[in-house]
């Protein structure tokens, strides 16, 4: 959560503000923020309930993609949502010049990153699925991330 998490994070998507989007700081501060928040969220209720260190890995590897693409989606939304639902003005990121996976990879792209990403969150779970583990809410989860409008 300090400087290396995300704190670090926040102060990297602050200090980027007006500057030229690249690959490598996006995704710092968005696997520093989101990311860690979702990845440790999940990891909370994978530690209340004493599960194994593999379980455990699952989760946050779980969390993590889910936490990227939570945040790409936002982003989309940010450009293409309606505003309305959204409760604030669409647009607003490019008016305080974030940067976002839609300013450097455009909407589409940025939308076929998300698809990637949960993807990737799904497949994190295989673990607990073979163990047996009912990991269909985690999924239905992953599905809302990638279908939300606000």
């Amino acid at each position: 959560a300090g400087p290396a998490g995300m704190v670090g994070g926040q102060v990297q998507d602050i200090l980027s503000e007006d500057k030229e989007p690249d690959k490598e700081t996006l995704l710092y501060i968005h696997k520093h923020k989101t990311g860690a928040l979702i990845a440790s969220s999940v990891s909370m209720g994978g530690i209340l309930a004493g599960a194994d260190s593999a379980t455990l890995m699952a989760l946050r590897k779980y969390g993590e993609a889910l936490g990227l693409a939570f945040q790409i989606i936002d982003d989309i939304l940010d450009v293409r949502g309606d505003e309305q639902l959204l409760g604030k003005p669409v647009g607003s990121d490019q008016d305080k010049h974030k940067m976002t996976y839609p300013s450097l990879y455009g909407p589409d792209a940025s939308m076929g990153k998300a698809e990637t990403l949960i993807s990737d969150s799904i497949a994190a779970l295989d673990p607990l699925r073979a163990k047996g583990m009912d990991t269909s809410v985690l999924e239905g989860i992953a599905g809302y991330i990638l279908r939300r409008t606000h």
